[in-house]
């Protein structure tokens, strides 16, 4: 598997943000604080992969992509991340994720790659972030730590056109181990709203965090 992503990908993330790709067997999973998720049954796994649409109010689509692409200033703020780090394994650069999973599950990581574009779309700012699973990259598990080796998310982030950011989010993962599918897919319908909340937070505090470094 390449270890780039396509301007085809690119685009597709993007033009989400317009016209929603929904057909196929999507269906709405839930709608709260103004973000509506989609999701769809991955047959293979008994999971669903997600598509995600909202507005973040309170945050410009410009700092969401800082701050998503921090990650030293996310294990500031983001509670279940036990390691993050970006390293060169043989040559390619790669993500090193380590989540807290609580008592009695074990913990996951992923080794992941991801790229970001800012992009010019016939005079519209928008900022594509792709990321993927790579199982290929050389980096050893840990023991008592499950290794996830099924992971994609695409975010494509605009101005809102009153100081907020349209997002637009697809993602799959596939935690492994002996975790009921029910308990996987509860946890994404609670962890999502909640996932967006802390990113709000984040963002509003990103320029004080900032100060103090």
């Amino acid at each position: 598997m390449s270890l780039r992503f396509t301007d085809e990908e690119f685009q597709a993330a993007w033009r989400e943000l317009d016209e929603p790709q929904l057909g196929g067997g999507w269906e709405l999973f839930t709608e709260t604080m103004g973000v509506r998720i989609h999701r769809l049954l991955d047959k293979e796994s008994g999971l669903y992969e997600y598509k995600v649409f909202g507005v973040l109010a309170s945050c410009t689509a410009e700092l969401c992509a800082e701050v998503y692409m921090d990650l030293t200033y996310r294990k500031h703020w983001d509670g279940y991340v036990k390691e993050l780090y970006e390293k060169d394994f043989d040559g390619h650069s790669a993500i090193y994720w380590e989540v807290k999973y609580p008592f009695p599950l074990s913990n996951r990581d992923y080794v992941y790659i991801r790229e970001r574009r800012d992009l010019d779309v016939d005079g519209r700012n928008i900022w594509v972030i792709l990321a993927r699973s790579s199982p290929a990259t050389p980096c050893a598990e840990k023991s008592g730590v499950l290794r996830v080796n099924d992971y994609k998310q695409s975010l494509a982030l605009e101005s809102d056109g009153a100081g907020g950011t349209k997002v637009f989010m697809n993602y799959f993962d596939n935690p492994g181990g002996m975790i009921p599918n029910w308990l996987v897919n509860w946890a994404a319908k609670s962890g999502v709203p909640g996932f967006l909340t802390d990113m709000q937070k984040a963002c509003s505090n990103y320029k004080t965090y900032n100060q103090k470094k």
